[in-house]
Formats: C-alpha cells, sequence, structure tokens
C-alpha cells in the first residue's frame, strides 16, 4: 500500500463530516474523495477540505485506498462489500450491518482478500481506558442506560440497533461468556433488555431516542465490588478490589474517541499488532444480539 494513503468517506450526513475531518487530519493521509447521492451534501464536506465530491461509487472507489462507511446504517453492508472486493480496507460506523447474513458476508469476505474491517465501537476506548478491559475479574451484572434526545438521523432502524447497540457490545466485550436467553420490552424509540449469559453474567439494558435529558450510565458488578461510570460527565466511581483509572475522561483518546478508532484501524491496515478498536467480526457478534432483541421485543 501506498506510503501516503488516500481515504475516502462514503455518506456525506453528520457522520460522514465528523469522518472526513478525522482523516483530513492524520499524518499520511490525503482525503481524496468524498461519495454522497446528494451531489450537494458530499461538496459541501468536500470543499472544506479540499477532497472531490463523488456521486458515482464505482468512480469513488477508484480514487482511494482506505474507506469509511457513515452512510444510513440499511446500506452500510452493501458498501462494506463493495469496498472490500474493490481492495479496500474498511472502517464501517455501527452497527456493522441490519441483517446477521450481511454481517456474517462482510467478515467472510475481508478474511478472503485479508483486508482489515473495523466497526465504530468507540465506546470501547472509554472502558479500557479506565481498566476494565484487562480487569482480573469478570463481571456477573452489566447495566447500562444510553437515552438521546430527538433527530432525524438514523430512523431508517430502531433504537436497539442505533443506540443500545453500543452497550451490547461493551457487554460482549465485558463478558466471557455467550449470550443464550434475552427478553426484552418497549417500543422502536424506547426499549429495554435482559440478557443472561452462560458464564452468568446478566446483562440489563436501557436505551432511548426520545428523551428529554441525554443520560449515559454504566454500573458493572465484580464479585469484589461494582463500578459505576458517568460516560457524558466523564465520572467513575469503584469500590471493586482492582484499580481504575478515575481521570480516564482527561485522556487525548477519550476525548476524541472517534480519532483515536479511526487512526487504531488505521494502524491495523499499516500493519502494527493490537491497535483495532473492534473488528468487523465484534460488529457482527453485536448485530447478531441487537437482532436477538429485536426479536424478543417483537414477541
Amino acid at each position: 500500500m501506498n506510503a501516503i494513503l488516500k481515504a475516502g468517506v462514503i455518506g456525506a450526513g453528520v457522520f460522514g463530516g465528523y469522518h472526513a475531518a478525522k482523516w483530513a487530519g492524520l499524518a499520511g493521509i490525503e482525503l481524496t474523495a468524498v461519495f454522497d447521492t446528494d451531489a450537494e451534501r458530499a461538496e459541501a464536506i468536500a470543499k472544506s477540505h479540499g477532497a472531490r465530491a463523488v456521486t458515482d461509487g464505482a468512480d469513488f472507489l477508484s480514487e482511494v485506498d482506505i474507506v469509511s462507511i457513515a452512510s444510513p446504517a440499511i446500506s452500510h453492508a452493501e458498501w462494506a462489500l463493495a469496498a472490500l472486493r474493490a481492495g479496500k480496507p474498511i472502517y464501517v460506523e455501527k452497527p456493522l450491518a441490519v441483517s446477521l447474513d450481511d454481517a456474517e458476508a462482510i467478515v467472510r469476505e475481508a478474511k478472503r482478500r485479508s483486508l482489515v474491517a473495523a466497526c465504530g465501537f468507540i465506546e470501547r476506548i472509554a472502558l479500557r481506558a479506565i481498566g476494565l478491559g484487562d480487569a482480573p475479574e469478570a463481571p456477573v451484572r452489566f447495566e447500562a442506560v444510553r437515552r438521546g434526545r430527538p433527530s432525524p438521523r438514523n430512523r431508517d432502524v430502531t433504537v436497539i440497533l442505533d443506540l443500545m447497540i453500543h452497550d451490547l457490545d461493551l457487554a460482549l466485550m465485558l463478558g466471557r461468556g455467550e449470550p443464550y436467553a434475552v427478553e426484552a420490552e418497549g417500543s422502536a424509540d424506547e426499549a429495554r433488555t435482559e440478557i443472561n449469559f452462560d458464564d452468568g453474567l446478566v446483562a440489563i439494558v436501557e436505551a432511548s431516542r426520545a428523551a428529554a435529558v441525554p443520560e449515559r450510565r454504566l454500573r458493572i458488578a465484580y464479585p469484589s465490588g461494582e463500578v459505576d461510570i458517568d460516560l457524558l460527565q466523564g465520572a467513575v466511581r469503584s469500590n471493586a478490589a482492582f484499580p481504575v483509572r478515575e481521570d480516564f475522561a482527561a485522556l487525548p483518546e477519550v476525548r476524541d474517541r472517534l480519532g483515536a478508532s479511526i487512526e487504531g484501524f488505521l494502524a491495523a491496515v499499516r500493519g502494527e499488532p493490537d491497535r483495532l478498536i473492534a473488528s468487523a467480526a465484534d460488529g457482527a457478534r453485536a448485530v447478531d444480539l441487537a437482532l436477538a432483541v429485536e426479536l424478543a421485543l417483537a414477541e
């Protein structure tokens, strides 16, 4: 791969703008193209970073070496597979896909072509910074509340694939077993689930995109004590036996989680080991669990 990598962003919405800004600020990267079917939206983001606005997918893929996918969720799999088949490493916003078949197809295609494929689970960075990524104990209970105000974005999927999936991924990351029983209640915009894992972990996760006040809290119980985290305030309290980092919110990678996640992806593309924050396989695992919650909600 070239010393200077040509990056491209698919999707010129709010998150596409965030991705474009991160790529444009990285050393050894040239943000070359921004793709969107809406030419004006693509031009607005591309122009601010000296990139080209593109409305043809094949044209876009011919111009870039590495791809961020920040289009609507229902199109993630289509673009991910197209980019992989064109030989491009991919960073895909969550959810990786909206069906398990598509998510697994992305994982297979990346493996078959030996290409790095990442999924944008940026909350992992905060938990790793706190010290929970390699905690000496396995959690026995995981409680998460994620509430956001109403927004016109991401209405192509339910709150489960939109917001809750972040915390489902965290439960999968911290737990050491596999989910086997899922119960859920709520609606497309507000939902609650209880998940039992075969190692004894119980995860209770609530999510809303119709809240008056934003909230992002975690309470994780370990055999020796509990860790309470307010991700919005950047605060953590713990009485567990192992140390946690209380000043985690001041760390550069936590202050800019998207940037740190993209940098980790880029490092993995360049062959640096153990830098990927979340792989496509992690993304597929989270999609599998999110769809199980949706199924339980429908019953």
